[in-house]
């Protein structure tokens, strides 16, 4: 509950939702050995698996594939993810697949949402469709007509 409030309060607050510094860790992590400087050597190279390596393009990766990936422990790597993301893996991976499925969906209006879908790594279209809603609250063709629309408005401005 406590990680709830806290992620509806960054969210509502405009802070960045992926923090550098871990929320309070949960109880069962009290013990796990990790230290802070492992946990940040973790979650550099998960950024680096997920921004440049654009592992979550992979539409059959688990935590094990990216602990695999990153060569590290799956528990450790599950445990920055929760406390430095404030997310759990399939949340975390969806934003990324959410976020590059945005820009595509403006940056190329020729490909179709499901062409884009496929290409972020989604194998359903109603698990695209519900990720895609609950992180944008709008749906992909919505997203993509308003975003659309908001760039015709801009320029209009801008030659005005």
């Amino acid at each position: 509950m406590k990680r709830l409030l806290k992620q509806i309060i960054f969210m509502y607050s405009g802070q960045e939702k992926r923090t550098l510094d871990p929320l309070n860790s949960h109880e069962k992590y009290k013990k796990s050995g990790l230290t802070p400087s492992e946990a940040n050597a973790i979650r550099e190279k998960i950024k680096k698996a997920f921004e440049e390596d654009k592992i979550y393009r992979n539409n059959t990766i688990g935590l094990d594939d990216l602990s695999e990936h990153i060569n590290d422990n799956r528990y450790k790597v599950s445990q920055v993810i929760n406390t430095y993301f404030a997310k759990n893996f399939y949340s975390f991976l969806n934003d990324y697949r959410i976020e590059e499925a945005k820009h595509l969906l403006v940056s190329d209006p020729s490909l179709s949402v499901k062409a884009i879908m496929y290409e972020v790594g989604f194998n359903s279209k109603n698990s695209f469709y519900s990720a895609f809603k609950k992180i944008t609250g709008l749906s992909p063709n919505g997203y993509r007509t308003t975003a659309t629309t908001l760039k015709i408005a801009q320029n209009e401005i801008q030659m005005a």
